[in-house]
């Protein structure tokens, strides 16, 4: 068994921000860009907000997945110091 009894808090929530940032920029844009293309017909007053938008939720993804990563790591290393933490099984995979 394996055990991890504690994460780097700073690297853990700069690979998961990342990881944000790429998937808000793969399945989410295409949806914005949709909708905004039809708020100019339906909702006028939001159509300058379409844009701003598609800009903002990237980096809006990657600064919160920042933030609640690194709050959950903390947690962890608190918890894993009382509990000893997750164990994990793993084997070596044959060719």
């Amino acid at each position: 068994m394996i055990r991890v009894k504690k994460f780097g808090v700073l690297q853990t929530a700069k690979v998961v921000a990342m990881i944000y940032v790429i998937v808000s920029l793969v399945i989410i844009m295409p949806f914005a860009m949709i909708a905004s293309m039809f708020s100019d017909e339906f909702f006028p007053e939001f159509a300058d907000f379409g844009a701003a938008a598609m800009l903002m939720i990237p980096v809006m993804y990657g600064v919160m997945g920042f933030i609640f990563t690194a709050i959950g790591c903390v947690v962890y290393n608190l918890i894993a110091g009382f509990t000893g933490g997750i164990e994990i099984e793993m084997e070596t995979a044959e060719k």
